[in-house]
């Protein structure tokens, strides 16, 4: 996917830009696939968590939105994200494959 601008996107939206991918299958870096889903509570409500089927582990709305902030200022001031590390935050290895299927940033330098 090629690179796109989402600086002008309300950060509500990019959580609900990652809850659009749920379901969907993705692979780690180390290419471990892995898909996601909204956590949900006992009666059924939707929780600001993603369950990350691979291994049970839980990712907050929180840290997915620190992540994407991070991605976004990374892409600017670098001009791509190298690899999840740069993230900075908890569950980047899940995160980074959909900022990239995304658009949210790139992981190769780009020619100059």
């Amino acid at each position: 996917m090629i690179y796109h601008e989402m600086k002008d996107i309300d950060i509500e939206i990019a959580w609900d830009l990652v809850l659009s991918q749920a379901g969907r299958g993705f692979q780690t870096s180390k290419g471990l696939p892995f898909t996601y889903h909204q956590k949900t509570n006992k009666a059924g409500e939707k929780l600001s968590e993603l369950v990350i089927d691979r291994k049970e582990k839980t990712i907050t709305r929180n840290t997915v939105l620190l992540a994407y902030a991070n991605a976004l200022r990374i892409q600017k001031e670098e001009g791509y994200v190298s690899g999840p590390k740069k993230l900075g935050c908890f569950g980047a290895s899940y995160l980074y494959p959909i900022f990239l299927e995304l658009g949210v940033c790139t992981k190769e330098k780009p020619l100059s």
